[in-house]
């Protein structure tokens, strides 16, 4: 007879490290539509307590559940594996957090190597421009936001909210937003990705008014209002005339931060962009010493610690989101402090939704990655997201390689 077409068979694995995360990569209705899109896959469930979706809400969706994953050749997981929950010889995707070089994951990836491990990292999984297919940067703009009207509440005692995690899903979030009463704020925005547009979803769910650079700069408003600004708004070229976004990530080094003439009349920063080497600082500890530097309160979505928000002085937690910036002394004080500019920099936030996180996660896994499993990766999907294969860095990750050798 014919050889049949191996199955293959994906497997959604437990999250093991701490502190625990309840997201997953499949929510229980995507893995169905999984099944149904490609009848010819096998998919089990590892047995979970910590996820926030329960093994009964997979089992009544007709997944099987197991407490064994060796059958699987694909293992979807979230944060890091453990090295010793690691299983020799499989392919794995999951956040490793070593693309950057992190010293406290290479352990991890050299185990991934000896146990010819074929890891795709989530950050890796992009188009051939370089965008991300992947991620949960719009639910970390909407809880980003959230949490920050969260802490302009707590400090002038105005309204209050509930922790995010209390709530059940994005629409209970903005459910709460629109039952404050907001000051007259002005609002800045920074970013052009799925973290700030998250972000844009929530003021605009909120009704705030949007309006131009050029309004934002000039204008006062009897209203809160808000600004989105990218890179060339907060940006200026140190000499000629600003050309366009490709020009600025490619040379960021020519160009010097023109964020001054918003901190001048900004009273909510909610920072949605992504920083990348060598681009200028968007304010600087002297920045924010100035006298006319109005900023009351920082979301810092991205947080980049010691970085170009100069307030972000240290990641916070969902357990304790914030945390006050005295300006004149460049150090961390209380929030309530009279002087304080309150600080929000949790780096997990999409963990406060999980169940909304969950399922946007999957619907982009759907669409972008499984098809390549099923198309012989015609788009090269796959190929580019590849990091670890035959025990070795594949070349496009060969810049790792005195990382792991420990060189540096």
């Amino acid at each position: 007879g014919l050889k049949k077409e191996k199955i293959m068979k994906f497997g959604i694995i437990k999250e093991r490290k701490n502190p625990p995360d309840r997201r997953v990569v499949f929510s229980p209705g995507k893995l169905k539509e999984f099944k149904q899109q490609f009848t010819e896959a096998q998919i089990l469930v590892e047995s979970s307590d910590i996820r926030v979706f329960t093994d009964k809400q997979y089992a009544d969706a007709g997944l099987e559940i197991s407490e064994d994953m060796v059958s699987c050749d694909v293992l979807f997981g979230v944060k890091e594996v453990p090295v010793e929950a690691l299983i020799a010889n499989k392919k794995y995707f999951f956040f490793s957090h070593t693309i950057k070089k992190q010293p406290y994951n290479r352990d991890l990836l050299n185990a991934i190597l000896e146990k010819n491990i074929v890891l795709y990292d989530h950050e890796t999984i992009i188009k051939e421009n370089g965008a991300r297919l992947i991620g949960f940067g719009r639910y970390a703009g909407i809880v980003g936001a959230y949490n920050g009207f969260r802490a302009i509440g707590l400090k002038t005692g105005g309204f209050s909210l509930p922790k995010a995690a209390t709530l059940d899903n994005r629409q209970e979030l903005i459910t709460a937003l629109n039952a404050i009463q907001l000051p007259n704020l002005k609002i800045l925005l920074t970013g052009n990705g799925k973290v700030a547009f998250g972000a844009k979803e929530m003021l605009d769910a909120m009704h705030i008014q949007q309006v131009s650079v050029v309004e934002y700069l000039s204008e006062t408003f009897t209203e809160p209002v808000y600004c989105l600004a990218d890179v060339l708004d907060y940006n200026k070229p140190k000499e000629g005339e600003n050309t366009n976004n490709r020009h600025f990530y490619d040379y960021p080094e020519a160009y010097v931060s023109n964020f001054m003439r918003f901190a001048k009349v900004t009273d909510f920063f909610i920072a949605g962009h992504f920083y990348g080497n060598c681009a200028p600082y968007l304010f600087t500890r002297e920045d924010a010493k100035l006298v006319d530097f109005k900023i009351k309160f920082v979301a810092d979505i991205s947080c980049d610690v010691d970085g170009p928000v100069a307030s972000t002085l240290r990641a916070s937690t969902i357990a304790d989101p914030i945390y006050g910036y005295n300006a004149q002394t460049a150090s961390e004080v209380d929030y309530k402090h009279k002087d304080a500019i309150v600080v929000m920099a949790v780096d997990n936030l999409p963990c406060e939704l999980p169940k909304d996180a969950s399922e946007g996660f999957g619907e982009m896994f759907l669409e972008n990655v499984i098809p390549a499993f099923f198309n012989n990766d015609k788009d090269g999907v796959l190929e580019r997201a590849k990091m670890t294969e035959n025990g070795k860095l594949t070349e496009r990750f060969s810049y790792l390689q005195d990382y792991i050798e420990g060189k540096e």
